[in-house]
């Protein structure tokens, strides 16, 4: 069976599924392929930066993310284990700041926020389809793939396919579209959790005491959503049967006393640790083709920043389809332009965060406490900080040099 569509979005998880909804919405017709019947906890995706809450608000996704369960947070705490935890609770920031109209981060439990999108752009008129297995994908100037669905081979014809398939896309490597990556640096767990009633439900913490550091994202009604980092070489640490009681027990620290509710809450979901690490694509478009979200590259995750970026990307590549009648790939150059900057941007506040939170030992404690000191009297040491939350584009590039580097971390010029 052969069918056309002015695009065929591959991947129906969060970008796919914005996309296919901001195109449908403008009259386009959209094909949307998703491999899976039912969306996963990811153990990521879940927290959106308050820049990220403006994008959302701008493709006109921003209600729709808040009927679902949207939990927006009012403020953080960085805890360190040279620093008394009043201390701590003193200096807390609230997150309103940062972008007029938004009034926080905004975080959604990634498999829900997945569904919610997938569901809207089939009311919206895409054409939406689960338990799809692409089989053959052709782009240049006649776009097309073939896939199977319910034991049927299908083939769809558009005017471009858009990769919306994530880390291990295929349709970037169809498209041979190079991926580059830094070398990992640190272990990342994560784990959902429910029943954490004492946590309050508008702070977002981090933290780093003995070879571990963690951050804590709630999500409402009890539900929150840790992370952890530790190093490379303790790969095994929450593996095994006691895996999730293991790394709950790694959230009692003195830094922070109030994680003891987290670590008496209740596992709702797998225990998976990854490496972290910072990837990108220098131009993520080709002939017949555009790649949005991972399957573009993303940042380490410990700046959390995926679904930002994520509804950017797909803000950027609708208004430029919406814009004109050309989809060929010379008009998506200053998408890739834009990417290629804010990825770099990002990839260095996500190399300054890592060094400071998530490197350990006597040498890494006492940067963290000689920054945190120093940060105290010269905020600019902290302007990566606003890059993460506020937007690259809000940091003048100065910022963003080897020589900046060295003043925040305490280094020799």
């Amino acid at each position: 069976m052969d069918s056309a569509y002015d695009l065929v979005v591959v991947g129906g998880g969060i970008v796919g599924g914005a996309l296919a909804i901001v195109m449908a919405r403008a009259g386009y017709s959209v094909l949307l392929l998703e491999e899976t019947d039912a969306f996963q906890d990811k153990v990521r995706g879940e927290w959106i930066a308050p820049w990220g809450v403006a994008e959302v608000q701008h493709l006109g996704l921003y209600n729709l993310l808040l009927s679902a369960g949207g939990h927006h947070l009012s403020r953080h705490t960085t805890y360190e284990e040279s620093r008394p935890p009043e201390a701590a609770d003193a200096a807390s920031m609230p997150l309103d700041v940062f972008i007029p109209g938004v009034a926080g981060p905004l975080c959604l439990g990634h498999p829900l926020h997945c569904q919610t999108l997938f569901d809207e752009a089939g009311r919206t008129g895409a054409t939406a389809l689960r338990g799809v297995a692409v089989e053959r994908l052709t782009f240049g100037p006649s776009p097309s793939v073939a896939y199977t669905h319910k034991g049927e081979r299908r083939t769809a014809r558009a005017r471009l396919i858009v990769g919306a398939d994530g880390r291990t896309s295929m349709v970037r490597d169809a498209a041979r579209i190079v991926l580059h990556q830094d070398p990992p640096h640190h272990l990342f767990a994560g784990m959902l959790i429910e029943g954490a009633h004492g946590w309050d439900e508008g702070l977002q913490a981090i933290g780093t005491d003995d070879g571990f550091a963690f951050l804590a994202f709630p999500q409402g009604n009890g539900r929150v959503r840790l992370y952890g980092s530790y190093p490379l070489d303790r790969r095994g640490r929450f593996s095994g049967p006691s895996g999730q009681r293991d790394f709950l027990d790694a959230f009692v620290m003195g830094c922070a006393p109030a994680n003891r509710y987290l670590a008496e809450g209740t596992p709702a979901g797998p225990v998976m640790t990854y490496v972290n690490a910072s990837s990108w694509t220098d131009t993520p478009y080709a002939e017949g083709v555009v790649l949005a979200g991972d399957a573009a590259g993303w940042t380490d995750p410990i700046i959390g920043l995926g679904l930002s970026i994520a509804y950017r990307d797909v803000r950027m590549v609708t208004d430029i389809l919406k814009a004109s009648d050309d989809w060929s790939p010379p008009v998506f150059a200053p998408y890739a332009e834009e990417r290629g900057e804010r990825m770099r941007r990002l990839r260095f506040a996500a190399a300054l965060t890592a060094t400071l939170d998530a490197e350990f030992g006597p040498k890494a404690r006492a940067r963290r406490h000689s920054y945190h000191q120093r940060s105290a009297h010269d905020p600019l040491l902290a302007i990566h900080g606003l890059a993460i939350m506020a937007g690259p584009e809000t940091v003048p590039p100065e910022f963003f040099t080897p020589e900046h580097r060295a003043r925040v971390l305490g280094e020799p010029g």
